[in-house]
């Protein structure tokens, strides 16, 4: 079967390639799937995207007319998707539900200790000779209470690392995990979580009743300094309200992997070009924040099991088979 794979870079190619052993035919396109470059997909029976490819009605429309039947996401999130489309049209849709918890939540705990010690800073002042402890006074992980928004495997195995950095941990999703409620972490309100967390994760999908879970309103009821980490989907928070927060000091930092304006930006590189987001660029100027490229998920380990589950959901649909990762009704709501 021929498969149409946008978005790609030197190491999906590799990691692809790897896993197909030869047994799809592969076309690679660096370029992004949108509107102007569906006629790349003609006459492929399958696409596979990434988390930034556009997914519309129109952008399914023209794949459809263009014969082509199945969807590959080489991600777990599927917010970029036209849910009413996909339904109408009738694609078959595989995401990677599960390739490597691990590395999202060591990430986030990553960027955390990163903030609370001012490692970057730090980093910064040595290169340049600078060995003063002048500004670099930080505060311990121990005993803070961290808020863990989501509760899936991301979500859990962060929780139980905080747990095992000595933290108060406190939970909040719409279904409980088992594995937090045997460790004894207790699920409390949205707002009970907003009011005593020191440090506030998100690991929850991006939905309508999620899309700026973090606002002016709710960082209003949150702890003087809080510190707020998202590693899940940038649209969960509002870039403008955190830009607010951090000026009045009510943020006292901050961590984003992903943000909600990304997909211009994330993974290219925009070193010799003016960045012609203002937030972005205001919000890349604090002290108190970092900004990374949407990379907690990029590890080898997690690499590889993208690029295995995607080549198995591909070939399943070549044999008539169910993918293992396929998006179902229960999933997709339309709108």
């Amino acid at each position: 079967m021929n498969v149409a794979v946008f978005s790609t870079r030197e190491y999906d190619r590799r990691f692809l390639i790897e896993a197909n052993q030869e047994r799809l035919n592969l076309t690679f396109f660096e370029i992004r799937l949108e509107l102007e470059s569906c006629s790349l997909a003609e006459g492929y029976p399958a696409v596979c995207v990434f988390v930034n490819d556009q997914l519309n009605a129109d952008v399914l429309h023209r794949l459809y007319e263009g014969g082509t039947r199945m969807i590959a996401l080489r991600c777990t999130g599927f917010n970029n998707l036209d849910f009413y489309a996909i339904q109408t049209l009738g694609f078959t849709v595989a995401r990677v539900p599960v390739y490597s918890p691990s590395s999202i939540s060591e990430y986030t705990i990553g960027l955390i200790l990163a903030l609370a010690r001012k490692i970057c800073k730090a980093y910064l002042k040595t290169r340049e000779g600078n060995f003063s402890l002048s500004g670099l006074l930080g505060y311990n992980i121990r005993h803070k209470t961290a808020g863990i928004i989501g509760t899936g495997r991301i979500g859990a195995q962060t929780a139980l690392g905080f747990a095992g950095l000595g933290c108060r941990v406190l939970v909040q999703d719409v279904q409980e995990n088992s594995r937090l409620v045997a460790a004894g972490i207790p699920y409390v309100s949205r707002e009970t979580l907003f009011q005593e967390s020191d440090i506030i994760s998100l690991h929850c999908p991006l939905l309508p009743e999620t899309f700026h879970l973090i606002n002016h309103e709710t960082i209003q009821v949150m702890k003087d300094g809080v510190m707020i980490v998202n590693t899940s989907r940038g649209g969960l928070v509002d870039t403008g309200a955190v830009i607010d927060g951090l000026k009045s000091g009510k943020i006292g930092s901050l961590a984003l992997d992903v943000y909600e304006e990304e997909d211009e930006f994330f993974f290219e590189d925009f070193s010799d070009r003016v960045i012609l987001d203002d937030q972005l660029a205001r919000i890349l100027n604090f002290p108190n924040v970092i900004v990374t490229g949407h990379q907690a998920f990029f590890t080898t380990e997690a690499m590889r099991a993208i690029a295995r589950q995607t080549i198995e959901n591909l070939l399943d649909f070549e044999n008539g088979t169910v993918p293992a990762g396929i998006l179902t009704r229960e999933m997709i709501v339309a709108p």
